[in-house]
């Protein structure tokens, strides 16, 4: 935290007494910025390192993806009990389990990567999730084991779940320490362009495999074909990750080469990763982190993860129609997400992310009402209203969430406040809306819930700072050039004279 202003602190009477003693005690605590304490990127490292955390992240969403998209063959699978509903709320159930064990990962992994660094577990997580999923698609059937198929699905679930807690604070701190300040939207948008592009394998892959595939045959073993791609998939993210150095942020608490500011110095001096510190004192800003992430999460889960299980299991389309119509829908998403990323760069986060948090909260009725009308055009347009109100969160949040915390605590903050919501809210979101659905007979519950979601997040959002072309908390400026560099340096105002 920044030190107080000595004005403030000090007896009025004895700053007028003392005015040029005062003035040289403020230019201590917050020193000119020299030439060379302004961080000047690399522009291959920065895109290297956008390159891997993405690609983890679209692994993420691959693996989380294929099993609500296969939640209906999984549920006969490995909980045959004869009636739909509850083996889809059985399916769903070991989904959300995976989410209980993320905040237990967010605060294992968050503060290591506070402490040992970014880059070692973003690649330890790598691995675990890969393994994971990979054992999962190994897993032998109800029919074969019995109730033990269903335990060792739920022990791999909370291992992916456990390995995600450090996945995305880890994978948006990385990139948000890597970009220029003047940037960092556009570059955190291919973070969520990960997300996006995990999504579209998976809904490609599963889509492909039913048009091929009896459902005989999807539950005897083409289910598990997507599970087992995970894989090599993990392999070649591991060597992405692997390849990148630390971030310039980290490698100044660790009193390494980065150019840093004097200013940073009382915030950035230790690597501690103390939960007990984020709690304390850093509470205000992890509930503002939780609820944003809450809404954002469980718009986005509603629509990439539940809606092809809606169509299906509630309106009654195959599942191929559902997953063709959002995987158009995705592909759309992934071509605007980088220019959402610019428009937040340009005009603020707050505008970009209030847009989406009202798109939700006015526009979820009627989409939901078009979707509910038979054919694949007003489908279509209704799920492209509740995606384009998605992309204006998803193309910003990436940016926003890490700017919240000071460097020295930010992996961990970001991990525990984003596990925690995705946890309580976001994971739970299919269960949620497949429960209320069988409770009140209503198929505009998705609806519903999405608008209350979205009511929180317009408080959350009016009551967030704008950070947008803002250093990070905390540590130096970061620019693309060193013509910039200079620029900062002379845009200052000149040495009072006393």
């Amino acid at each position: 935290m920044a030190a107080p202003d000595p004005q403030q602190a000090a007896d009025p009477a004895a700053v007028k007494r003392h005015p040029a003693l005062f003035r040289a005690i403020r230019k201590r605590q917050n020193p000119r910025l020299r030439r060379t304490d302004i961080t000047v990127t690399d522009d291959a490292a920065v895109k290297r390192a956008v390159k891997a955390a993405s690609l983890g992240n679209a692994m993420e969403w691959f693996d989380f993806g294929i099993y609500s998209y296969l939640a209906v063959t999984i549920g006969h699978v490995f909980f045959p009990s004869g009636n739909d509903t509850t083996q889809l709320l059985s399916s769903f159930a070991t989904f959300a389990v995976a989410f209980l064990v993320r905040p237990l990962g967010g605060m294992f992994f968050g503060p290591m990567g506070d402490k040992v660094g970014r880059k070692k577990v973003l690649a330890l997580t790598m691995i675990l999730m890969a393994v994971g999923t990979f054992a999962i698609g190994l897993i032998p059937s109800h029919d074969t084991i019995g109730v033990w198929a269903a335990v060792l699905l739920i022990f791999f679930r909370m291992l992916q779940g456990f390995s995600t807690g450090g996945e995305y604070g880890g994978a948006s701190t990385f990139i948000a320490e890597y970009a220029p300040d003047k940037r960092r939207g556009f570059f955190g948008s291919f973070l969520e362009f990960g997300t996006l592009a995990g999504y579209v394998g998976a809904a490609g892959l599963v889509t492909a495999l039913y048009a091929l595939l009896n459902d005989a045959q999807m539950e005897a073993w083409g289910w598990r074909i997507p599970f087992l791609v995970a894989g090599p998939l993990g392999l070649v993210g591991l060597y992405l990750r692997l390849r990148l150095d630390e971030t310039p942020a980290f490698q100044k608490l660790e009193g390494g080469t980065a150019h840093a500011s004097e200013a940073a110095d009382g915030v950035e001096a230790t690597a501690k990763g103390d939960l007990a510190k984020i709690f304390r004192q850093y509470w205000p800003t992890l509930i503002l982190c939780i609820c944003l992430v809450g809404a954002y999460n469980i718009t986005d889960y509603m629509l990439l993860s539940y809606m092809p299980t809606y169509l299906s299991d509630e309106l009654g389309y195959s599942e191929t129609h559902g997953l063709l119509i959002l995987l158009a829908v995705m592909v759309f998403l992934m071509l605007i997400i980088s220019q959402v990323g610019k428009l937040s760069d340009r005009f603020g986060r707050k505008p970009l992310l209030m847009t989406g948090m009202l798109g939700f909260l006015f526009l979820s009725l009627p989409a939901f009402l078009l979707i509910r009308v038979d054919g694949i055009l007003p489908i279509t347009i209704g799920m492209l209203m509740l995606g384009l109100s998605l992309v204006c969160m998803l193309g910003t949040m990436s940016a926003a969430l890490p700017a919240l915390f000071p460097t020295n605590v930010r992996y961990g903050s970001l991990s525990v406040g984003y596990n925690l919501s995705a946890s309580i809210f976001g994971g739970t979101t299919p269960l949620v809306i497949t429960a209320l659905i069988s409770w009140t007979g209503s198929n505009l519950m998705p609806a519903y819930y999405a608008m209350a979601a979205a009511l929180i997040g317009v408080i959350a959002v009016a009551c967030m700072k704008e950070t947008a072309q803002q250093p990070l908390i905390g540590s130096p400026p970061s620019v693309e050039t060193d013509e910039e560099a200079a620029e900062l340096v002379q845009a200052q105002a000149p040495d009072p004279k006393f």
